[in-house]
C-alpha cells in the first residue's frame, strides 16, 4: 500500500456490510458547525487575549510566576485564535491555500496545545506553593521565579519538537470517488510507507494525550485538591469565595478537554480493529466536534485565570475608563483642534500608572 492509498483509507474503510465506507458523509453538516464555534472562538479569543496582554504590557508588569505563565498562555492561545480564520477559509475551500497552510495550521493548534496545557499546570504548581506551602513559599517561589522564563522557554521548546511530526507528515491530499474522479481536497496525515504509518497512527494520538491531556490534568488535580482543601479549613470569607474559583478552573479544564481525549484513546485503540461503518463514521463526526469544544478553552482561559482575579478586574476597569476617557478627548479635540496634544498628555500618563503592589493576577 502506497502513501495515498494509506491516507486514504482514513477517509474510506471496508465494511464487511456496506462494501466501501465513506468517511466523509457528515462533512457538510460539520462544516457547518465548524465555520459558526470557530467564528465564536475567534471573536471571543482575540479579544481575551489581547485584553491579558495589553494589560500586563501598560498597566501592570508580570511580576511574578503566574503572571509569567499567564502572558505566555495568552500569547499560545492567540497564536490559534489568529490561525482560525484562516482554517475556516481552508476548511471551506477545499484548502486552496496549498501544503504551506496545512503544515503551518496544524502546526500551529499542535503548538498550542502542548504549550498552553504544560502552562496551565504551571501555574497550579504556582499557585500550590503561595498556598499550601504558604509559610515556605516566599522563599520558593523567589528562586523558582528567577528561572520562571527559562521554564516557559523550555515548555515552548518541546511544544515545538512535540509539533515536528504534524508540520512534516501533515499535507494535501486529493480524495478519489470509487470512479477515480477527485471528490474532495483535505489536509491530512500522509506518510511514506506501511510502517511508518503503523507506528505514527498510534504514537501520535499516544503523545496527545499523554502529554497534552493526562500530565497535566495529573499536576493540576493533585494542586488544586491540596489547594481546596487548605482553603476549606481557612476561617476566611475571600477564602471561600476562591474554593469557587478553583472548583471553576478544573471543572472547565475537563468539561472541555476530557471527551475529546477520551474518544481519541477509543479511536487509537480501535484503529486496526475491524469497525462497522456506521460505528466509524459516528465517532469521527464525535472526534471533530469535542475537538472544537476543546478549541473553546483558548478563550475561556482569559476569563477563568485573569478577570476573575479581583486585581486584573480593577486593572480591566482602568483600560475600560482610559479607552472612554481617550475616546471622549478624541472627539472633543476634534472640535478644539487647537488644544488636542494638551488634551492627550494627562491620558497617557494615567494609562501608564506604575502598580505598586504585587500581588498575583490569579489572587486567591
Amino acid at each position: 500500500m502506497d502513501s495515498e492509498e494509506e491516507s486514504r483509507t482514513e477517509m474510506y474503510d471496508y465494511s464487511e456490510d456496506d462494501g466501501m465506507c465513506n468517511m466523509k458523509s457528515n462533512h457538510e453538516k460539520l462544516l457547518t458547525i465548524q465555520t459558526c464555534l470557530y467564528s465564536f472562538i475567534f471573536a471571543l479569543g482575540l479579544l481575551g487575549n489581547i485584553l491579558v496582554l495589553a494589560t500586563y504590557a501598560f498597566y501592570r508588569k508580570a511580576k511574578n510566576m503566574t503572571d509569567i505563565f499567564l502572558v505566555n498562555v495568552a500569547l499560545a492561545d492567540l497564536l490559534f485564535v489568529l490561525a482560525l480564520p484562516l482554517i475556516i477559509y481552508n476548511e471551506n475551500y477545499s484548502w486552496s491555500m496549498g501544503t504551506w497552510a496545512c503544515k503551518l495550521l496544524s502546526g500551529t493548534y499542535s503548538i498550542n496545545l502542548y504549550s498552553s496545557m504544560l502552562l496551565l499546570a504551571c501555574i497550579s504548581g504556582d499557585r500550590y506553593v503561595a498556598i499550601v506551602k504558604a509559610r515556605n513559599s516566599f522563599g520558593i517561589r523567589k528562586k523558582a521565579q528567577i528561572y520562571s522564563r527559562l521554564i516557559c522557554s523550555i515548555i515552548w521548546l518541546l511544544a515545538i519538537s512535540l509539533s515536528i511530526p504534524t508540520l512534516i507528515y501533515y499535507k494535501v491530499i486529493e480524495l478519489e470517488n470509487l470512479n477515480g474522479e477527485t471528490e474532495e481536497t483535505v489536509c491530512f496525515f500522509k506518510y511514506n510507507t506501511t510502517e511508518t504509518a503503523k507506528v505514527m497512527k498510534i504514537l501520535l494520538p499516544s503523545t496527545q494525550v499523554s502529554v497534552g491531556f493526562f500530565v497535566p490534568l495529573l499536576v493540576m488535580g493533585f494542586c488544586y485538591i491540596s489547594i481546596l482543601l487548605t482553603l476549606l479549613r481557612a476561617q476566611n470569607y475571600q477564602r471561600h469565595k476562591a474554593v469557587r474559583v478553583v472548583l471553576a478552573v478544573v471543572i472547565v479544564f475537563i468539561l472541555c478537554h476530557l471527551p475529546y481525549n477520551v474518544l481519541l484513546l477509543v479511536h487509537t485503540k480501535n484503529l486496526f480493529a475491524p469497525r462497522p461503518c456506521k460505528e466509524e463514521q459516528n465517532i469521527l463526526f464525535a472526534l471533530n466536534v469535542t475537538k472544537i469544544v476543546a478549541y473553546l478553552h483558548c478563550c475561556i482561559n482569559p476569563i477563568l485565570y485573569a478577570f476573575i482575579g479581583v486585581k486584573f478586574r480593577n486593572h480591566f476597569c482602568k483600560i475600560m475608563e482610559d479607552l472612554w476617557c481617550l475616546g471622549k478627548r478624541y472627539f472633543t479635540s476634534g472640535r478644539y483642534s487647537q488644544q488636542t496634544s494638551e488634551l492627550y498628555i494627562p491620558a497617557h500618563k494615567s494609562s501608564f500608572e506604575v502598580d505598586h503592589e504585587n500581588p498575583s493576577s490569579f489572587s486567591m
